[in-house]
């Protein structure tokens, strides 16, 4: 393998997008950084670059380990990454809130009053 791999290539091979377009239209968007610097798809990656990748909202911190440019097995390439991301925040457990089920049609009166009344919505009409 040669010393380098352009950025986007890398990404797909390492499994962060499912394709290689995606990675490229990423880049495009500025939702990858080598760096500390916004990526454009041919740029190269070497061993020890940090990617800051924005994906869903969230940033992932990945360091190349090795340049790899064609798709391989899930193994070689978590060998050739290293995740830095740090664990995303806990969740704050919030009270308990009823949902009804999908298809489940149109509350009638009286499953709407009980809705209103556990949203703390009492309204006596």
């Amino acid at each position: 393998m040669t010393g380098t791999a352009r950025v986007d290539a890398w990404l797909w091979a390492v499994r962060v997008y499912k394709t290689r377009s995606a990675a490229t239209t990423a880049c495009r968007a500025g939702h990858v950084r080598v760096n500390g610097d916004r990526a454009k798809a041919a740029q190269p990656v070497r061993p020890g670059d940090e990617l800051r990748v924005r994906i869903a909202g969230f940033d992932r911190i990945l360091v190349v380990k090795q340049p790899i440019t064609k798709r391989v097995g899930a193994a070689a390439a978590a060998e050739a990454v290293e995740d830095k991301t740090p664990p995303p925040p806990p969740r704050e457990l919030t009270a308990f809130v009823p949902m009804r089920d999908r298809g489940a049609g149109r509350p009638t009166k009286r499953e709407r009053r009980e809705i209103d009344r556990l949203r703390g919505r009492d309204t006596d009409d």
